[in-house]
């Protein structure tokens, strides 16, 4: 958070996320300029012990062809021992598209592998600016691919593979999953999109009314938006598989699960794709968290909101694993 910020910047959070965020500023890239992306890009870059622990889980890293047959990695994460086959969960990491790896926002992934008997795969895509769109949904898409041509041999059921990100990973996640039903691609069970970046054009009541406070605010979003897509930004020649909220048709996708925090930016564009799911005749849940600022789940695990978001999350995919 920005240093000089007044107490009335807390005053939409609930009381527990205020705290923990009055408690440390300077530590998220609220405000990010394009020239301060290169010192953030950093940010979220954990390994596989960071995130995994002492899980009794094995993770086995491989190298797949990406777009435009680039070689990127993906890791698998399963039980030690898996036999048989499984629910598979395809991971999209989060990081505004800029930044962190396939490891960010993973540590879910050993727990539900050990819970479901999943095996779980989660994607390194490039990132911007060093890449533009489409490639970084095109490698999304490539790993998702890999996931459904090996099935047989990862222990994966072909018909139970569920999609989940959050934040760019949930927009990417999005976009894999339209880019799947458009092209025919693997069939997906589910998707789960926690507070996606959906809508490049940042131009909602939400993002205009949060600018300058939480962890991720409109200035973050135009600066990282800008990066992934270049000379296209501001036009109508964006990519909707990168930017799903541009999507004229959402009929035939997967049970999807949303939520948002009612306290950042992507509020109004996640509500609105919910409802455009819906009204396209798709079942999906969606919760938008009172008080809550931007990927609190994960930043802030111990507050009683965060709780009860995790628990609706992992409700519903029980439901839908049929567990």
């Amino acid at each position: 958070m920005r240093e000089g910020m007044t107490a009335d910047a807390f005053a939409h959070l609930d009381p527990e996320l205020a705290a923990f965020l009055s408690a440390c500023p300077g530590m998220f890239p609220l405000g990010m300029t394009r020239e301060e992306l290169a010192a953030k890009q950093g940010l979220g870059q954990l390994s596989a012990a960071d995130v995994l622990g002492d899980a009794d889980v094995t993770c086995i890293d491989h190298e797949i062809v990406g777009h435009g047959g680039a070689s990127i990695v993906v890791s698998i994460i399963a039980p030690r021992g898996h036999a048989g086959t499984g629910p598979g969960i395809y991971h999209v990491h989060g990081g505004g598209m800029v930044m962190a790896n396939r490891f960010a926002g993973a540590d879910v992934l050993a727990r539900w592998a050990l819970e479901y008997g999943a095996v779980c795969v989660t994607v390194e895509y490039r990132l911007a600016p060093a890449h533009e769109a489409p490639t970084l949904v095109e490698d999304c898409y490539a790993g998702l691919v890999w996931m459904r041509e090996n099935a047989a041999s990862l222990g994966v059921d072909p018909d139970r593979i569920v999609i989940f990100g959050g934040s760019a990973g949930g927009g990417l996640a999005a976009g894999t999953a339209l880019l799947a039903r458009d092209r025919g691609g693997p069939k997906l069970l589910g998707q789960i999109l926690q507070c996606p970046m959906i809508d490049d054009r940042s131009d909602s009541a939400s993002a205009r009314q949060f600018e300058g406070t939480g962890v991720w605010d409109r200035q973050c979003n135009v600066t990282a938006w800008q990066a992934v897509l270049g000379e296209r930004y501001g036009t109508d020649a964006v990519d909707p598989y990168s930017a799903p909220a541009r999507m004229a048709d959402l009929s035939g996708l997967p049970p999807t699960f949303i939520d948002v925090g009612s306290a950042e930016t992507f509020r109004d564009e996640a509500i609105d794709y919910a409802q455009r799911l819906m009204t396209a005749g798709n079942a999906c849940e969606l919760h938008v968290w009172p008080g809550a600022f931007h990927g609190f789940y994960t930043i802030a695990p111990h507050t009683t909101v965060s709780r009860a978001c995790v628990a609706a999350r992992d409700a519903w995919l029980a439901r839908l694993l049929g567990s």
